[in-house]
Parts: C-alpha cells; structure tokens; sequence
C-alpha cells in the first residue's frame, strides 16, 4: 500500500482547519430561502438556504438568538451573517449563523446600527436620563396615524381601564416620505398641550415601514421631550431606535395603553379597601377613646371637687359636733367649779357674815378708814362706823374692854 493513510476523524479535522484559517468563511453573509426550520427546545435554530443552484444547511445556537428580531419561517428571504466550518462528527459543512435578516434590510439593518451606536455613545440612551411614567395620568397625548389599529387598540383599552382619561390624538404620518417630520411635530404639539405623558408609535410592519422611528431627528425629539414618553412601535419582536431613547418601551400600542392609563376599577377597589381599613380603624379608635372616656367620667367622679366639698363639709360638721361636745364638757366642768368657788366665795362673804348677825368694824384715822381687829386700835371716845346687814351705824367708843373669847 503506497504513501501515508489517514483516519476520518484526521481528514475532517485537517478540512476544518482549512475552514478555520479562510478569513472569508469566519465572517461571511449568505442570502437565500428558509427551508426545514425547527426550532429545537434546546434554544438552537436548525434550518437550510437554498436558491435554485444548491443548499447550505445551517444552525443558529441558542446564545445567538439576539441576532435574530423575528421568527423564522418556511420560504422567508434572508440574508444570514455567519462562519462557514465542518462538523467533524458526520464530515459535512454548514454555515453558524450569528445575525440573520430578512433580506432587503441590509442597508437600512446597517443604518439602523450605525445610529444606534452613534446616540448609544452620546448617552441618549441612558438610564438617568430616563423620565418616570406619571402613575395617574389625566391627560395621555397619542402619536401615530388616525386610521390606524393602533389608536384603536389604545382607545378600546383606555375606555376599558379608565373612562375617565382624557386622549389627545395627534394624527400623524407613521409611514413614507415626511413620517419622521409629522412625529415630530406631533411630539411637539401634544408637549405644548400640557398633556402628562406621551405615546408613540404604531402597528407592526417590515422595517421599512417601521423606519420613520428610527430616524435621528425623532429620536431627538423624544429625548429632549419635557413629558415621558412611551414607545410603542411594531409588534413584541420589532425594535427601533424611539424605543431606545424613549422613557419605556412597550412592546405593542395595547401595551402602552395599559402602561399609561391606570386601571380606575383597581384604584376604584383601592379606596374602597382603604374605606373598609379606615372605617374598621375609626371604629377601633372610637371604641378605645368611648373606653377612655368612661374610665375618666369614673376617675372625675372620685375626684370631683363636689365629692371632695361633701367630704369635707362632713368632717366639718364631725368637728363643729365634737367641738360642741367639748365646750360643753369644758363649760359644765367649769360651771361646777365656778358653783364649788361661788360657794367658798359666799362662805367667806363679809355680806354672808353680817346676815348672820355679825358685823364689821371700822375707824378712820389720818384720814384713812381701817377695819378694827382689835381694842388696842381703839381710843375711848373715837367714832366708829359700824356696817351690819341692812346699813351703817355711826358709834362713839366709851369704854373700852378686853376679853379673851375662846382663850384661856
């Protein structure tokens, strides 16, 4: 057997590499006709291109699914950005699908990113710089075509969840040549009404017919707006540039309804329940303070001033009681001692002795009375006064005698 033998698995690996090393096959797009697609539960996309000279088959791996803005489907024309390799297992080729578009969007998918990097690095997509939606809005204004399902959807909703909302339709051109302008005139007019936050948008289409809102100047005019705006173009899987700059994206116009008007019967069910709350509290309070009230009617009771006047006005009449007993115990006490000195005192009555047949003596001498106790204070023929009972006795001494009565 002449030269070197190879296995399989050397010669798919040595084609491989060839593959790996074309600079051309690790970036290259590809545009043809979808055909066998399945979507694998794994997350990867199985399918085939094919024209009328051959067929290619390829895969799109779960982890690339952001390459892709739509579903895929039998007979689609797309163009499929990728890298062409061998899958040495079975020794076949296929193309790695990393971005697939349907095809006659390459120029404007290639505008679209350009801008969309361009705004990016200015920061017009930014967070912080992103308004809050207004949660109980009044006045909603509504930018998109007047004959379109879009106001239709969003008026239907809006009736649905809150009668009261009033809606300022602007009705613009979503679609051809001047669209972009007519937004923006919309946007600016809808901002001068006064209105308390914005919609955006349209119904879905192909990114032609979407392409006014990826224009800068309405990108623009949507960052710079005073009021929030919502976008709300295309259907789930379409996204422009407005819903980059914009405060919130909603997937579709119905989305955006119920983003902006707020659901009266839930805020309508809200204060009820806080009715209910309030209402059950209120009564608990009253109960507690009807609670209070009692404790303290029973605590004034005890200490009214009245009760205190009555209590006092009884010890008053205690004390003037005893007090009166006591002075009459005092005055009895004292009236038996006044009757016990009355009578000492009557006892030794000079007026006690001479109703008894006594009778008191008295001289005057210098000019001065003096009782007489005794003869020696006596002269023969000095005056004498004499008091018995009922009168005075005028008396001249004559003779003077002394005795010695009880004496010895």
């Amino acid at each position: 057997m002449a030269g070197n033998v190879y296995t399989v698995g050397q010669v798919n690996a040595y084609i491989r590499n060839m593959f790996t090393q074309d600079f051309m096959l690790n970036r290259i797009y590809v545009k043809g006709e979808v055909s066998n697609c399945k979507y694998h539960t794994s997350g990867h996309i199985y399918f085939s291109l094919k024209d009328e000279s051959g067929t290619i088959a390829c895969v799109m791996f779960a982890g690339q699914r952001s390459g892709l803005s739509f579903r895929m489907s039998e007979g689609q024309q797309v163009i499929v950005l990728g890298s062409v390799s061998v899958y040495e297992r079975n020794g076949t080729y296929q193309l790695y699908a990393k971005e697939i578009r349907l095809d006659g969007e390459g120029v404007l998918y290639e505008r679209f990113q350009a801008l969309k990097k361009e705004l990016e690095e200015m920061g017009m997509f930014a967070e912080e710089y992103k308004k809050p939606i207004p949660p109980f809005a009044m006045r909603i204004g509504v930018v998109t075509a007047s004959t379109g399902a879009a106001i239709r959807d969003i008026m239907n909703i809006s009736s649905r969840r809150n009668p009261y909302v009033q809606l300022l339709l602007y009705p613009a051109q979503v679609q051809g040549e001047g669209a972009a302008e007519s937004i923006v005139k919309g946007i600016s007019v809808l901002e001068k009404a006064g209105v308390d936050v914005m919609i955006v948008g349209r119904g879905g289409g192909s990114i032609e017919d979407l392409w006014a809102f990826n224009e800068e100047s309405v990108a623009r005019a949507i960052f710079h707006c005073s009021v929030p705006v919502i976008s709300a173009v295309g259907h789930e899987t379409d996204t422009t540039i407005a819903d980059f700059v914009a405060d919130l994206r909603a997937p579709t116009p119905s989305a955006a309804a119920e983003l902006a008007v707020w659901d009266y019967r839930l805020f309508a069910g809200q204060i009820d329940e806080y009715g209910r709350k309030l209402r059950k509290n209120m009564g608990r309070q009253l109960e507690l303070a009807r609670l209070k009230k009692d404790q303290y009617a029973s605590r004034l009771k005890y200490l009214h001033p009245g009760v205190a006047l009555i209590q006092k006005k009884q010890r008053l009449a205690d004390a003037e009681d005893t007090l009166r007993q006591l002075m009459e115990k005092r005055m009895e006490g004292n009236r038996h001692r006044l009757a016990l000195c009355a009578e000492r005192i009557r006892g030794l009555s000079p007026v006690e002795k001479l109703g008894k047949g006594f009778a008191y003596v008295e001289q005057t001498e210098n000019g001065k009375k003096a009782a007489v106790k005794s003869v020696s204070q006596v002269r023969p023929g000095q005056e004498l006064y004499v008091y018995v009972t009922d009168g005075q006795i005028h008396v001249r001494a004559e003779k003077i005698r002394e005795a010695s009565y009880g004496r010895e």
